[in-house]
């Protein structure tokens, strides 16, 4: 009877993952950790992939024309990417200190209590994030749409269709498997990248054939009024938005110190 009661004292303690008191099974006590699988590539590929979207192609219009000149847009740009990686290394400091993911909602937790941070998770599941994902998802239907019907307009019902299931179909490999969410989101941002540097070495050609009228007097038809110098600004910020998303991920990480700082200074240099 002692010996039964011993080998079920050692199989309760084996399923509540503690040893029993014999010394009889493993000793894996502790609170569930999520897995560390994320490296430095796939944090830097994570937040450039989410900076590098729909802001960058679109944003350097509003700029330009906000700005009045090459030279005053061009420094526009520089600001608001150093602006943006001090904002970044801010946040490497605060998931090195806070080693819990979430984001903003860790934070504002341990700083302000929870009842601040559930009414932040709330507004940003159900107003902030929700929007910004639909007019990232609309954006990418419609690019896709449009080889499709060529001159014709667009069907609305079609590039409702196609937004919602590009957003169900990331949604179902986020949910499903880290390793697939690291690799399908380093593919994208390559793909991107790659359009970037298409666009760069074109611009680099067409200057090199003596296209640099724009350039002989890069300061002139500055804008300094107040109001377009905020509207420049606000374009160049929402091109950078994202830096903070590897915070959500903190305890994903394998080597939390430095893949993070690192991977927030690279990935800033890297869109800047």
């Amino acid at each position: 009877m002692t010996s039964k009661v011993s080998k079920l004292d050692s199989e309760m303690a084996s399923a509540n993952g503690t040893q029993s008191s014999d010394g009889v099974g493993p000793s894996t006590s502790g609170p569930v950790k999520l897995k560390q699988r994320i490296g430095l590539f796939n944090g830097c590929a994570l937040i450039i992939g989410v900076i590098v979207g729909s802001g960058i192609f679109v944003s350097p219009k509003g700029v330009i024309m906000e700005s009045g000149s090459v030279g005053m847009s061009l420094l526009v740009w520089l600001l608001c990417g150093l602006f943006s990686l001090l904002g970044a290394l801010c946040y490497a400091e605060l998931g090195t200190s806070i080693p819990k993911s979430g984001g903003d909602y860790a934070y504002i937790k341990e700083a302000f209590g929870e009842l601040p941070a559930f009414l932040f998770l709330w507004v940003s599941l159900v107003v902030i994030n929700p929007s910004g994902n639909a007019i990232t998802a609309l954006t990418f239907a419609n690019y896709v749409l449009q080889p499709v019907f060529g001159h014709c307009p667009l069907p609305e019902s079609a590039v409702r269709l196609l937004a919602a299931l590009v957003i169900c179909l990331l949604l179902f490999i986020n949910c499903y498997k880290v390793s697939w969410a690291t690799k399908t989101q380093d593919v994208f941002t390559v793909t991107k990248v790659l359009a970037l540097v298409i666009i760069i070495i074109s611009g680099i050609v067409w200057l090199c054939m003596g296209n640099t009228d724009h350039f002989q007097d890069p300061w002139s038809g500055t804008i300094l009024s107040p109001g377009s110098t905020s509207l420049a600004f606000y374009q160049g910020i929402y091109s950078f938005a994202g830096w903070n998303y590897l915070n959500f991920v903190t305890e994903e990480l394998k080597d939390l110190t430095g893949d993070q700082s690192l991977a927030q200074f690279k990935q800033r240099s890297t869109v800047v």
